[in-house]
């Protein structure tokens, strides 16, 4: 890959780099065993990831403050940088800049991770609502009371007509619950228009309320975090469970908030839920939701669920991780349900996939470096949509012309020989897929011997 010069000039300059390098490398013993010393980190508007031991210096701090000043003149939001140093002070700096085609990821992978399908999603942010033809309203569901309850707290208040009701069912495209009808027959909300009585109306209901113009499904794609998050986590139901283990579903419908996270009234729910039930959407999660209520009826009267939050998506047998402290061998994963495969550094030979090859739902793979018998044994994983492997790993597959076309996504683990040369083994994957190139700016400096 040909170098580029920087989208900023002020970060051109080594000097700007120096104390930032000076203080990664504190401590450092590998210069003084005369071998080169490699760092790396990231450095955004509003952040940083910077390793490195005791407290931050002066000098180092005003040199971060500077780059973050300069990356917010030039509207870049980030950048990644990767170093080598050898024992006599020469030292070689990259400096990654933010790409389209990559979505930063914190430690390993530090280049992050290569979207290869533009807009695509991990498949369980894909997956739908499973149809649950028993599921019934909850035996305290209770229209009536519900109504009473409402106007009791909200003497005069005037709901929404029913056409009003008929209106917001067509635009999210379900047929409310008879407990959300209720609702919304007895209270209208307009927080632009009259803060106070949509104050009152939250009140009366328990939550901060949305108006029935303002009511959603809760989408799947808003959850994503990423990548580098989604890719190894799996949307599980349990067989009693009462939430399906979701990111979304058109029939979780948005009604309030306690100021963070959203409540919905479910109409999807799972095996051992009710439908018309009332969960929780933390902000803080990305699959799932926590069941509160049985029924609106009990949420309004304060009846709500004890329990805590149902587990999701990082369990066996849909996620597996080989390796110290896991599971000793491929064969312990292999299961029809298996998803998600991580193989971690380990004691012995490297392992075979072979126990893997061919299960149907098999598509995330994590392979530390080294840790796999034959690399090419990955191109037999037919389903697979993501895949983060070593430097020497995808050598392998892109020499042998066997990195799967089913990938949507990608990431190079980073280990000391593959320090700078990972850009141009990234936008060689990259250009598998025609997607833009990753621009790399290299910069000489000399920090001197080690003292």
């Amino acid at each position: 890959m040909e170098d580029q010069r920087p989208p900023l000039s002020s970060l051109d300059a080594f000097g700007t780099w120096e104390p930032v390098l000076r203080l990664m490398l504190a401590g450092d013993t590998e210069r003084g065993a005369a071998r080169p010393a490699r760092v790396a980190g990231r450095i955004s508007q509003y952040g940083w990831s910077l390793a490195h031991r005791g407290s931050m210096s002066s000098a180092a701090r005003l040199a971060v403050v500077g780059i973050q000043r300069a990356l917010a003149r030039g509207g870049v939001q980030e950048v990644a940088f990767r170093a080598e140093v050898r024992p006599d002070g020469k030292t070689v700096l990259g400096v990654v800049w933010p790409s389209p085609a990559v979505e930063p990821a914190l430690g390993y992978p530090d280049l992050g991770v290569l979207v290869l399908a533009e807009d695509s999603l991990p498949r369980p942010w894909l997956r739908r609502p499973d149809p649950v033809p028993a599921a019934v309203p909850a035996p305290s569901a209770d229209p009536e009371l519900l109504e009473r309850t409402l106007r009791e707290r909200l003497p005069g208040a005037v709901g929404a007509t029913e056409e009003e009701i008929a209106a917001a069912e067509a635009r999210l495209g379900v047929t409310l619950s008879e407990e959300l009808k209720v609702l919304y027959r007895v209270v209208r909300v307009d927080w632009r228009e009259d803060f106070e009585t949509a104050n009152r109306a939250g009140d009366a209901v328990g939550c901060e309320l949305g108006g029935l113009d303002d009511l959603y499904a809760v989408e799947a794609a808003r959850r994503h975090l990423g990548w580098d998050h989604g890719a190894t986590r799996a949307a599980v139901t349990a067989p009693d469970a009462a939430v399906q283990g979701l990111a979304g579903s058109p029939g979780w419908i948005g009604f309030g908030g306690n100021g963070g996270d959203e409540f919905a009234v479910d109409l999807t729910p799972g095996p051992g839920g009710y439908v018309g039930q009332v969960i929780l959407v933390d902000h803080e999660q990305t699959l799932g939701a926590e069941l509160v209520a049985d029924s609106l009826t009990d949420f309004v009267l304060g009846r709500m669920r004890e329990g805590g939050r149902e587990r999701h998506g990082d369990e066996l047998p849909a996620v597996a991780e080989v390796g110290t402290g896991h599971l000793e061998t491929v064969q312990a994963a292999a299961h029809p349900a298996l998803e998600v495969l991580t193989v971690k550094d380990r004691p012995g030979t490297p392992v075979s996939l072979a126990p893997v090859a061919g299960l149907p739902r098999l598509r995330s793979l994590v392979a530390s470096p080294g840790t796999l018998a034959d690399p090419l044994e990955i191109a037999g994983l037919s389903g697979l949509e993501y895949l983060e492997a070593g430097a020497p790993e995808w050598r392998v597959l892109l020499d042998a012309g066997a990195v799967p076309r089913t990938l949507k996504a990608a990431a190079v683990m980073v280990r000391d020989q593959d320090h700078l040369p990972v850009v141009a083994l990234a936008n060689e994957i990259l250009a598998l897929w025609d997607r833009p190139p990753i621009a790399q700016t290299l910069i000489e400096g000399d920090l001197g011997p080690v003292a």
